[in-house]
């Protein structure tokens, strides 16, 4: 019988390995669709036997070899997949179609997964379109998941993955690491695409869990592979900074039952300082050469700004403003405004954040998400207005699928109700 830890230590090897096998039965069989097919029926397969009859030895390989063996069976099967059989066949020599050892020197000198992910973001598809794919095929993200972090209907966002996916085959350009300059037309759908994956992983966009170490532990493995190599990118270092940056401070983010603690309620003994000084090191050298200065190494500034507070009330707000003024110069993104609104308000006084926040009632992206909702409850809290407080700190709870974002926006109005009484 299957104990819960070794089905969930099976659970989380699958996520790990699942763009590592994509990657490596695509650059062999060189089709994403019928790769993606296979692959899925492969971790199905694992899914249901590993928690059973125990990991085997070498579950890349095991899971590379179920794979290439349902590529070869639909093949072989003209009636169900005639289509992918020309197309396999056409493209692959006989003496390929055999799988090589997952642990080959081919495959242990290759990351698949950095390549996967460079894949994905295809001059044949457009950025969107880019972005939805490889959180789709190396974050391992739902397409309703793909949807929130995109502010869009899932059904929009299911047709704009296939869309890609049809896109990349027309193409026929080859699953291969690509050259630099390739590298530098897609570098910035693929930073793009690591800072969705590390965001859905930090703060869960849906479930009981406030985090997915997975996902933004994988977001933040990738990036270190961009980095070593890119190392003199300003932005890819940002965007590292601003993840290590973020992430030291997850320890601190939720209490003993799960439930959410905000920035300024947490115990930031609890931050990792190891994670905050390479942050800030990295963010320091980026800002420090000479170039332009792009939005991830802002944000890694103001998060630097940030966790170098000891106290909640020691943070610098007007150099936090002035870095929100400056990135929202460069950016339309709404998350940004709200943050900008959020940092006036700290420094100018909640009225002043208020009024910013009037003005993206007007912004369809935003307008109906549950973070401007929250954020007007907290300002609307500061200035005195409870019980406008309240009806905003209950508006977002019901907006939210994340159970420790309901759960901690429902206390707020649940205090604030009290307090009236």
């Amino acid at each position: 019988m299957t104990s819960p830890s070794q089905g969930a230590t099976a659970e989380r090897l699958l996520r790990d390995l699942a763009p590592q096998v994509l990657g490596a039965v695509m650059r062999r069989f060189r089709d994403f669709g019928a790769a993606e097919d296979a692959v899925q029926e492969a971790l199905i397969a694992a899914a249901t036997q590993w928690p059973r009859e125990g990991v085997p030895d070498e579950p890349r390989a095991w899971l590379i070899h179920v794979a290439s063996r349902r590529i070869a069976d639909h093949v072989r099967s003209e009636a169900a997949r005639r289509r992918r059989e020309a197309i396999v066949v056409s493209l692959v020599p006989p003496e390929l179609q055999i799988a090589l050892a997952a642990d080959s020197d081919e495959a242990a000198l290759e990351d698949d997964t950095l390549t996967l992910l460079f894949m994905c973001c295809h001059p044949a598809l457009s950025a969107p379109s880019a972005i939805a794919l490889t959180l789709r095929a190396v974050g391992g993200l739902t397409t309703a998941e793909i949807a929130r972090a995109f502010l869009v209907p899932e059904a929009t966002m299911a047709q704009r993955i296939s869309r890609a996916k049809q896109s990349i085959k027309a193409s026929g350009v080859p699953f291969e690491r690509p050259t630099s300059e390739a590298r530098t037309a897609r570098l910035g759908a693929v930073l793009h695409v690591l800072y969705l994956i590390f965001n859905e992983g930090y703060t869960s966009s849906s479930g009981p869990a406030l985090h997915r170490d997975d996902l933004s532990g994988e977001a933040i493995r990738l990036t270190r592979a961009v980095h070593a190599l890119l190392p003199d990118d300003g932005e890819v270092a940002g965007l590292l900074a601003l993840m290590l940056l973020t992430d030291a401070r997850r320890a601190a983010r939720t209490g003993p039952l799960g439930e959410l603690i905000p920035l300024a309620e947490q115990d930031r003994r609890l931050w990792d300082q190891r994670a905050i000084a390479e942050g800030v090191a990295l963010v320091t050298g980026a800002l420090s050469t000479r170039g332009s200065i792009g939005a991830y190494q802002l944000q890694a500034a103001i998060a630097a700004v940030h966790d170098e507070a000891a106290r909640a009330e020691d943070t610098d707000w007007p150099q936090i403003l002035a870095l929100y003024g400056v990135l929202m110069r460069m950016s339309d993104n709404p998350m940004v405004a709200l943050s900008h609104a959020i940092a006036t308000a700290m420094v100018h006084g909640p009225r002043a954040g208020l009024d910013l926040l009037n003005a993206l009632d007007a912004d369809a992206r935003l307008s109906g998400h549950h973070r401007l909702d929250a954020a007007r409850a907290h300002l609307l809290e500061r200035a005195g207005d409870h019980e406008a407080a309240i009806a905003h700190y209950r508006r977002a709870a019901s907006r939210t699928t994340s159970i420790p974002e309901q759960n901690y926006l429902t206390t707020q109005a649940a205090r604030l109700s009290d307090a009236l009484k």
